[in-house]
């Protein structure tokens, strides 16, 4: 029998124990309509003028249609001032909303700085999605990542910008910054079986990263992925020293927790690198990513799971703080650790109340550093 036969049926019996619907093909998107203006945020748009595309042709706007606004908040290390992005939640997931500035405090290295700009976050969201598409586990994880990167473009609004990427043992950028859903939405349904069983997931999101280095406003990356890595050129600790250089969030959602519910996960299944061991390991590559850069990550065992997650996703996003300040260390060129901290109006920790008047805590999501550049040789 074929190789490709042996994994149409290997992939066949783990659907049906999974109890996954047969159709893997996503319905297919409507034909999009032509979009005006150009496809990835660059440097310093002007107001009402829609991105730049990425390799530096600007694309015609539509006559009669409107200039879409581009993120306008840069969030990197520019003139010695550092922006940090914050999302407070209480302990039963809330948002909190309505903060103002004196309700911040930010520490640079455990040294208290004082906060030059604040602004909350109502810029359209920037993402890219980042989904491996392999052929490991008879393709589960192929099948699974399709259903779930599109679940989410459901999730967007229409001013939002979204790319499209996927890796295996190769990377392909498969449709550029768009605010085009429908576009997207063909590119996912045009995913039929992977080329490759291995996954370079550290090699994507370096990759990724540096793509999206020169893009100004809020910027993130959703990571639809196993978070293994078989065959990346570059280590994780490689990959930990550019996340500090970052001003990119990442959100992941893992895609293997339900077969590691289900003992799938073994050396024996087509999968030599899935050992339970590998897979906590997996697990915590991807909440690294995510609390290094300020986001958060997920672990769903079931598909209704999901909704839920893409919601915390864009509500994340459209609820965040920008806060901004000068380092009072200067420039030095290492690395610095950051917490941020929520005060009331009297200074004191801040706390909601919940229906009965009980206390509750808050947590703030933000990047947990920076690298500040380098003194040049004229200071």
């Amino acid at each position: 029998m074929k190789k490709t036969s042996i994994r149409i049926v290997l992939f066949a019996a783990l659907v049906a124990a999974l109890g996954v619907p047969a159709n893997i093909l996503i319905a297919r998107a409507r034909q999009p309509e032509q979009q005006e203006g150009p496809t990835k945020p660059v440097p310093a748009p002007q107001p009402g003028e829609a991105p730049k595309a990425p390799t530096g042709q600007q694309q015609p706007a539509q006559a009669g249609q409107p200039q879409s606004q581009a993120p306008q908040v840069a969030i990197a290390v520019q003139s010695n001032v550092v922006n940090i992005d914050a999302v407070v939640q209480d302990s039963d997931g809330n948002l909190i909303t309505g903060l103002k500035k004196q309700n911040f405090r930010v520490l640079d290295d455990n040294q208290p700085q004082q906060i030059s700009n604040f602004s909350p976050s109502d810029a359209p969201i920037t993402v890219v999605i980042l989904m491996e598409f392999s052929g490991r586990m008879g393709g589960y994880f192929g099948y699974r990542g399709k259903n779930w990167a599109y679940d989410f473009l459901g999730h967007m609004n229409a001013k939002d910008w979204v790319a499209f990427k996927t890796f295996d043992l190769r990377t392909n950028v498969l449709v550029d910054f768009t605010q085009d859903k429908n576009q997207v939405g063909q590119a996912i349904a045009g995913l039929f079986w992977p080329d490759f069983h291995e996954a370079i997931l550290f090699d994507a999101v370096l990759e990724t990263l540096d793509q999206l280095r020169d893009v100004k406003g809020k910027k993130s990356i959703l990571i639809i992925a196993s978070g293994y890595d078989t065959f990346s050129k570059h280590t994780l600790d490689q990959t930990f020293k550019h996340l500090k250089e970052t001003d990119v969030t990442i959100f992941s959602v893992g895609m293997g927790e339900l077969l590691d519910a289900l003992g799938v996960h073994t050396r024996s299944f087509t999968c030599p690198e899935c050992g339970q061991v590998d897979y906590l390991q997996a697990k915590n590559q991807l909440n690294a990513f995510s609390e290094m850069t300020g986001g958060y990550a997920w672990f769903p065992r079931f598909e209704g799971e999901m909704n839920d997650i893409f919601n915390s996703v864009t509500a994340f996003l459209r609820n965040q703080y920008t806060i901004g300040f000068t380092p009072s260390s200067g420039v030095d060129g290492k690395y610095h650790k950051l917490k941020v901290e929520v005060v009331d109006d009297d200074g004191n920790p801040f706390v909601t109340l919940d229906k009965k008047n009980h206390k509750k805590k808050v947590t703030v999501y933000a990047r947990q550093g920076y690298t500040s550049p380098k003194a040049s040789s004229g200071n």
